[in-house]
């Protein structure tokens, strides 16, 4: 499939992203950051203590699998693991909240005898919520997670949110900027986040320009209401309550996009098995920006189907009518799968494919992930030659 010639930032940025992703831990750390602190803005901050800190920290941590120094493949394998399963929920709420304890008897009570001392047993919770927070953040993407290790590494997938998105930008940090904005140096590092999450919205052709009026006019509204309100607090009950509202916003948000999710694969299904096509499964991944469309992936015995989904399109879905050989049967694929390198690829992979280059003394099979076709195979296997005896010689 041939690759793409024309720029485009979103698909750049996204495409930077996930391969950064597939050497590391980090799928949108801004999204996981900023949904610890919207709820604590939403009044969990008063609980204890150190509690903001117990949530950012929680929303963060199960990321801590990206500082293992392992090479591209093993990091793919091994990575969302057990700091992003059931486990997680309970060991690392209980490291956290010991760290914090330590700094709240040796650092700020020193600093000030007379404040009240952190609720340990409140820190936990805090911290569990962080991390379930994450966990399920992860699960929207089609990236997937392992939510069952240690006792299941199976992937899990919620094929219902872009990997990065824009909207939840606008609500979580909308509310969390009204919070925390008081002094002049914050509101001087929001206004450069401001511009640096909008690039995107206004350098790319695939941003209708509907939803850049709508940004534009939720920047707007929140210069508006900051402007208006100067003296918002962190303890303001006007900025809790309006938090409390916007979180509902985006509850329901990431609701309807489930539900649209869940429907989607429906039809899909449907509509292909119509076809005539024998359908194992079927994906309708989440495209930047607008919630209404998808990539579609409808998986047979040995090929795939791409397509596109529009909830407002007619007919809603278009599959291509030549299908990507997945070439996994292949005796040249299955030799090369044999080394490291390509297992720990293929442990990862959802929807593997290859692509097999004849050579005048073997072969050259390269693996990919047809859920990243789209981004240049932003993350991509490994490439293994092979004599003609199918011997691998090297692997790259």
């Amino acid at each position: 499939m041939a690759k793409k010639e024309k720029f485009n930032l979103t698909i750049l940025w996204a495409q930077s992203t996930l391969a950064y992703s597939s050497r590391r831990s980090f799928m949108d750390p801004v999204a996981h950051a900023l949904s610890g602190s919207a709820i604590a803005a939403a009044g969990l901050r008063r609980v204890t203590p150190l509690a903001t800190a117990a949530l950012l920290i929680g929303a963060v941590v199960p990321d801590i699998d990206g500082l293992i120094l392992l090479d591209d493949y093993a990091a793919l394998a091994h990575r969302r693991g057990v700091t992003h399963g059931i486990a997680a929920l309970i060991v690392l709420p209980l490291l956290v909240t010991s760290l914090l304890l330590l700094w709240d008897r040796w650092v700020r009570r020193r600093r000030n005898p007379d404040a009240r001392p952190a609720q340990a047993g409140q820190l936990f919770l805090l911290t569990a919520l962080g991390v379930s927070l994450h966990l399920f953040f992860d699960w929207l993407n089609n990236y997937g997670v392992r939510l069952l290790m240690p006792f299941d590494d199976r992937w899990l997938y919620g094929d219902v949110l872009f990997i990065i998105d824009p909207w939840l930008w606008l609500t979580l940090g909308g509310i969390t900027f009204l919070t925390w904005s008081a002094r002049r140096m914050a509101l001087v590092a929001w206004a450069t986040l401001a511009i640096v999450l909008s690039l995107p919205m206004f350098l790319s052709e695939l941003v209708a320009p509907a939803a850049r009026i709508l940004w534009l006019l939720a920047l707007g509204a929140l210069v508006v209401i900051r402007l208006r309100w100067p003296a918002l607090q962190m303890g303001s009950h006007r900025v809790t309550r309006l938090t409390r509202i916007v979180l509902l916003v985006a509850a329901a948000y990431i609701g309807a996009n489930i539900a649209g999710a869940t429907a989607a694969r429906e039809q899909v299904r449907a509509i292909a098995s119509a076809q005539g096509l024998e359908v194992n499964d079927v994906m309708v991944g989440p495209v930047a920006i607008n919630p209404l469309r998808g990539n579609v992936i409808v998986q047979s015995e040995d090929a795939y189907f791409l397509g596109q989904w529009n909830w407002l399109g007619s007919p809603r879905l278009k599959l291509e009518r030549s299908a990507l050989p997945s070439l996994m049967q292949d005796p040249r694929t299955q030799s090369a799968a044999e080394t490291t390198e390509a297992q720990n690829f293929l442990s990862w992979s959802r929807y593997p494919y290859a692509r097999v280059e004849v050579g005048d003394d073997g072969y050259t099979v390269h693996f990919y992930d047809v859920r990243f076709v789209d981004f240049d195979d932003a993350i991509s296997g490994p490439s293994v030659e092979l004599n003609r005896a199918l011997e691998v010689i090297s692997v790259d």
